[in-house]
């Protein structure tokens, strides 16, 4: 079924569409100021970037090495279960190799718990960004068009390229707005200076 072409029904999408790419954007222009200290290329913003990267290369690689079933082939066709794995191991390595670096003030090593943190979260921004993948692809077969754009011919569009850092970074903005939230009603949490961190 094709969009609706019901006035309210199009302004709806239009205002969600812009609030999508919109809080993307805001979210990772924070990330950017907010932790300019952390010593990275293009700063902290990079994690996302190259992890939903390294989630595809993952994704890519396992599903043309492994095959197997399908996902949603409705949606998308060429998504293997394989494929999905593959980019959670991709982005899992790759954000918990990031955590074993030390960012402390006091140059503490880190511990096996922020590596498995790190893998954790890497694992969580690879489902998103593959679900921005399926949800891009639902877009389009919805519309009934082949490509979201003709910026980038061949390649589905220009939202084909960035769907994935797109849900990534809609979510970072939805947990940086319940944070903001949360210390706006309940005040910073003040770490009791009498209580040593041991790793």
């Amino acid at each position: 079924a094709k969009f609706s072409r019901n006035r309210a029904a199009l302004m709806v999408w239009a205002v969600f569409g812009v609030a999508y790419i919109g809080i993307a954007a805001l979210a990772l222009e924070v990330l950017r100021n907010t932790y300019p200290e952390i010593n990275l290329a293009g700063g902290i913003v990079a994690l996302p970037i190259c992890g939903v990267i390294l989630t595809d290369v993952g994704a890519y690689f396992a599903g043309r090495t492994i095959g197997g079933p399908k996902i949603a082939p409705s949606i998308s066709p060429s998504k293997t279960w394989s494929g999905l794995f593959g980019g959670m191991i991709a982005a899992a390595l790759f954000l918990g190799w990031v955590a074993s670096w030390s960012w402390d003030v006091e140059s503490m090593p880190a511990s096996g718990r922020d590596v498995a943190i790190g893998a954790v979260a890497g694992v969580l921004l690879a489902i998103i960004a593959q679900a921005g993948d399926f949800y891009e692809s639902w877009m389009k077969r919805r519309a009934g068009v082949k490509d979201s754009g003709k910026l980038i011919p061949g390649h589905g569009g220009l939202f084909d390229r960035v769907d994935g850092l797109l849900a990534v970074s809609f979510v970072l903005g939805l947990l940086l707005t319940a944070s903001f939230l949360a210390v706006k009603i309940h005040g910073p949490v003040v770490e009791d200076p009498s209580i040593k961190l041991h790793r």
